[in-house]
């Protein structure tokens, strides 16, 4: 354990010394997955998958913030789409503009969400997104979050039914949108996602706002148990095509990425927990103050010493 604080305050003093070459690396990076993850389950336009595009577009990436990426990775997603069916692009994009306009108005920041969600379904790890928004953002997050599950399955209609959407020229535009919407707004495995997603933060949120100690922790194992009993429950009572294992395997890792989250941004230690009073002119103070766990980098110093030959 000592170990790994050790290479914690390491890392925050590397990251204290070079931030800005960390902060582009690690954009660039994200930036990269996100555009090779899209191009890997579209992949309908021939000139987006190129690796010169891929690796200029996430160099731009890294200098500008994320909102940008995010916008980015909008029009790559909405281009692939155009060349399948303009129909489900329109339906795309208007979505897209509907929450950027109703979102960024009061929590712009937490827009990547819409981003990351999908991408980690494609990485079989979604679980961890409602732990981490539960623990480090607010309930309006819930928006993105949610908006990230359609997302993720409106992908995945498009990659399985490409075909039948770009030959579909001889139906009437209108039967188009209302076979497309009704595709999509039938999912029950993404409704199923949704609520799961949803009450799993709410109920993480609720938790590691409480006064009591290992907050965090009962919070992240509580939001575990609520995804598990929304999903078991949804897949006895829906029509959906669930694998329990998988699932399984995927919150099991998801809870093991929230604890490591945990480490690296909330580590306390309970055991020296104080209780303060104080007062002023008009109230009394009871603090409670749980100090962080920190420790210092041990700073080795080798002197060699070189005996004469005499």
């Amino acid at each position: 354990m000592i170990g790994l604080l050790v290479f914690k305050e390491r890392l925050k003093a590397f990251y204290g010394r070079h931030s800005f070459v960390v902060d582009a690396v690690r954009k660039f990076f994200f930036s990269l997955v996100v555009f090779i993850l899209l191009n890997h389950n579209l992949g309908f336009h021939e000139f987006l998958k190129s690796p010169l595009v891929l690796l200029a577009v996430s160099f731009l990436c890294a200098f500008l913030p994320v909102s940008v990426m995010t916008c980015l990775a909008a029009v790559f997603m909405m281009i692939h789409l155009y060349s399948v069916s303009l129909e489900l692009t329109v339906i795309t994009g208007i979505l897209v503009l509907a929450v950027s306009i109703l979102y960024s108005g009061f929590q712009p920041g937490n827009s990547v969400v819409m981003v990351v969600t999908p991408m980690l379904f494609f990485l079989k790890v979604p679980f961890v997104v409602p732990l981490i928004i539960g623990l480090s953002c607010g309930l309006s997050a819930l928006i993105p979050m949610c908006m990230g599950v359609f997302f993720y399955y409106l992908l995945v209609y498009a990659k399985q039914n490409a075909g039948v959407l770009a030959g579909a020229a001889a139906i009437d535009i209108t039967q188009k949108y209302m076979q497309i919407l009704n595709s999509l707004l039938s999912n029950e495995l993404m409704l199923l996602m949704v609520l799961a997603f949803a009450a799993a933060a709410v109920v993480v949120y609720l938790i590691k706002s409480l006064a009591v100690a290992y907050a965090w922790t009962i919070a992240i194992a509580a939001g575990v148990v609520v995804e598990l009993a929304v999903v078991f429950f949804g897949n006895s009572r829906m029509d959906v095509n669930l694998s329990v294992g998988s699932m399984i395997v995927g919150i099991l890792v998801s809870m093991v990425l929230a604890f490591v989250f945990e480490f690296f941004v909330f580590a306390v230690d309970y055991t020296r927990t104080e209780y303060l009073q104080f007062q002023d002119d008009d109230y009394y103070y009871y603090v409670k103050a749980v100090p962080k766990v920190a420790v210092t980098a041990p700073d080795v110093k080798v002197q060699r010493i070189n005996k004469r030959k005499e």
